[in-house]
């Protein structure tokens, strides 16, 4: 970061996000320091500080990883217009890849602090809705291509796909099970609720 003095401020914002995204997957939230960050961009602190302060930073980061996951999973399942194989690429795209998916991870380093601080948990039900939304169009879109036949309401069973693919990615991160393991086990809720295959 500081050999591009020259560089646009949005470029080193850029960077100096890329390095609190390394600091804290090397000292998780609850270690980390500014010091952390400064080391990472190669400034010092009252150089990062320029730019934030710590939580501000975090919480930016944050942010930005809930946009980057959302996007993925969205411009996955809209590459298809059989509601099969959107929910097949939203299954696929939800799922960590092993306990180094470095986006994943980001997302579980920061959610404990949404039991403590308002802002972050509205910034994490923000991340919940927009994937329970993505499923449940897929379901509505599905039933009305005549696909599916649901068990119960959209909603509700997007709702379920969500929270099964949190408590598994945790399984996932933790290395306790793997993606193909947890892959099946959501394809196989699918077929369930669905009454189609979704390979």
């Amino acid at each position: 970061m500081a050999a591009k003095k020259g560089g646009s401020k949005e470029a080193r914002r850029a960077e100096l996000g890329a390095a609190v995204q390394r600091a804290l997957l090397m000292r998780g939230l609850e270690g980390l320091r500014l010091r952390d960050i400064a080391d990472e961009a190669g400034v010092t602190p009252a150089a990062v500080l320029y730019y934030g302060d710590l939580d501000g930073l975090v919480y930016e980061t944050y942010r930005q990883a809930i946009e980057r996951y959302s996007q993925e999973r969205e411009q996955a399942a809209d590459r298809y217009a059989d509601a099969r194989g959107k929910l097949a690429a939203c299954i696929d795209n939800g799922v960590a890849t092993g306990p180094d998916d470095a986006l994943t991870r980001l997302l579980f380093e920061y959610w404990p602090r949404c039991l403590r601080d308002a802002r972050a948990a509205a910034l994490d039900s923000s991340l919940t809705e927009r994937q329970i939304a993505v499923y449940a169009s897929i379901l509505v879109l599905g039933q009305a291509q005549g696909h599916f036949t649901l068990q119960d309401p959209p909603r509700l069973l997007a709702s379920n796909f969500v929270a099964m693919e949190d408590g598994y990615q945790m399984e996932v991160l933790a290395g306790r099970r793997t993606r193909v393991e947890v892959l099946a086990a959501l394809r196989s809720y699918a077929r369930a609720v669905t009454g189609c295959t979704v390979d």
